[in-house]
C-alpha cells in the first residue's frame, strides 16, 4: 500500500505529514520553505510510494476562501500538471492551527516550543491528515 501525504500550505512555510504504508497512522514529516515545496515533494515521491496528496483548503470561519486559496490553487495546478498520476484532494483546514496549539499545550510543551511556527505547521498538516483519514473511514 502507498502512503497518503498532507500539506498545510503557507505563504512562507508548509507543514507536511504522511501516513505509514498501511495508512493507519498519520505523523508529521517536515516543515519546508514553501519556495522549495515542489522539489521536496518530487524527491519524496521518488523515494516513497504516495497514493494521494491531501491539501488543506484555506477557508475563513464563514466558509469563504481565504486570501491564501489562490496560492494553494496555483500550487495544486502545477502539481497536477507535473504528477497527474498522484491525485490531490482538498480538505477543510479551518481551525487546524488552533487545534495544533491545543495539542502542543496538552503535550506539555514549553512556551518557546509552542512559538515554533514550523512545528505548528507540521502538527496542522498532521491534523488535516488525521481528519481526512477519519472522514474517509466513516
Amino acid at each position: 500500500m502507498a502512503r497518503i501525504l498532507s500539506i498545510d500550505y503557507g505563504k512562507k512555510r508548509t507543514g507536511i505529514a504522511v501516513t505509514d504504508p498501511l495508512q493507519m497512522i498519520a505523523g508529521g514529516l517536515a516543515t519546508v520553505s514553501t519556495s522549495g515545496l515542489f522539489e521536496f515533494l518530487q524527491d519524496y515521491v521518488a523515494r516513497e510510494p504516495v497514493e494521494r496528496i491531501v491539501v488543506g483548503e484555506p477557508r475563513q470561519p464563514n466558509g469563504e476562501p481565504s486570501e491564501n486559496m489562490q496560492r494553494v490553487q496555483q500550487f495544486v495546478n502545477r502539481w497536477r500538471n507535473a504528477m497527474p498520476h498522484i491525485p490531490v484532494d482538498f480538505y477543510d483546514e479551518r481551525f487546524t492551527s488552533v487545534l495544533a496549539h491545543q495539542a502542543m499545550l496538552d503535550a506539555g510543551l514549553r512556551k518557546k516550543a509552542r512559538q515554533d511556527k514550523a512545528l505548528v505547521d507540521e502538527i496542522s498538516a498532521t491534523i488535516i491528515l488525521q481528519d481526512y483519514m477519519r472522514a474517509k473511514h466513516l
